[in-house]
């Protein structure tokens, strides 16, 4: 475990946005989930991520889902929103819409769409963090922003304070192990990894928490896996992570002849916690689509082989 004392740590969920059927934030599933994650045991929650089909959504949709999600949190632990947008400008206006609403850091990936120079990314968080009074987190996704955080941007923005940590979804394990490592010195810094299923490897290598989208499903899987990890119960932890390693075989439900990624992972968290009975709905955004019944009936057996049926 880290040396250093981190401002998010433990299990933070990338909470899944639960939609009506006509493409509607569905709130009173949405307050459900959250209740489902705070009781499981879970440190903080992040709205609006890739799990949360943030760049699906409209900003009215986004607003609305973060509201909820503050308010159902009610301050029991901190909220972070993604404020994922193609250019510096437009992530400000999110991350100012989230400060209003009562989020308590924002989450920023690199710009996208706009083809972009390292030295414009590192201008780009500066600019962010000046313009909004909250803890910013990098969120290093190369495989939809199509730009690699490197390991010393990273560290060169956090020494002089402009991000407070790094949310690693980008599979880059040696890079991630240099940011732990190299971060040492660097009071509140939160190392989060984004992996589902090597949780226990980087929690021996050092990270802070995680923030696996699979923890929608088995919040108190992940939950049960970190506290084993922070009692070095490391043959408990394995065991753990084991079990959800298989259970993340519900995202192999979709058929890649007709689901991108997205649908793939997102489609079958929401059809798990729809199973689960935790949500009203499985639908996505568009251009995304919800799972068949027989692909439903995938997920199911994986959940009940987990013990979660």
């Amino acid at each position: 475990m880290s040396p250093r004392k981190p401002r998010f740590s433990g299990v933070i969920p990338p909470v899944v946005t639960p939609l009506t059927p006509d493409g509607e934030i569905d709130a009173a599933s949405l307050e459900r989930l959250v209740e489902f994650l705070i009781e499981a045991g879970v440190s903080g929650l992040f709205a609006l991520g890739s799990s949360g089909e943030a760049v699906f959504l409209t900003d009215a949709r986004r607003d609305k889902a973060l509201e909820v999600v503050v308010r159902a949190a009610a301050g029991r632990l901190p909220v972070l929103a993604g404020c994922i947008e193609t250019t510096t400008g437009r992530v400000i206006e999110r991350a100012e819409i989230a400060r209003k609403l009562g989020a308590d850091a924002v989450v920023v990936t690199a710009p996208f769409y706009a083809r972009i120079h390292p030295v414009e990314v590192d201008r780009h968080f500066r600019a962010v963090r000046a313009a909004v009074d909250l803890p910013l987190l990098a969120y290093d996704v190369p495989v939809s922003v199509h730009t690699k955080l490197t390991a010393d941007l990273v560290l060169s923005l956090a020494a002089d304070g402009v991000v407070d940590g790094l949310k690693d979804s980008s599979g880059d394990d040696v890079g991630f192990r240099q940011v732990v490592l190299r971060a040492a010195g660097l009071a509140g810094f939160s190392a989060l990894t984004g992996h589902e299923v090597v949780v226990d490897a980087m929690m021996l290598a050092g990270a802070d928490g995680a923030v696996p989208g699979l923890a929608n499903v088995d919040p108190h899987g992940y939950v049960r896996l970190l506290r084993a990890c922070a009692d070095g119960r490391w043959a408990d932890a394995k065991a753990e992570q084991d079990r959800l390693t298989r259970l993340f075989r519900i995202v192999e439900a979709a058929s890649p002849a007709t689901a991108g990624g997205s649908t793939r992972g997102v489609g079958a968290f929401k059809t798990a916690l729809a199973l689960r009975g935790v949500i009203g709905h499985a639908a996505v955004a568009a251009p995304m689509r919800e799972l068949t019944a027989g692909e439903g009936r995938a997920v199911a057996a994986h959940l009940e082989e987990a013990g979660l049926l």
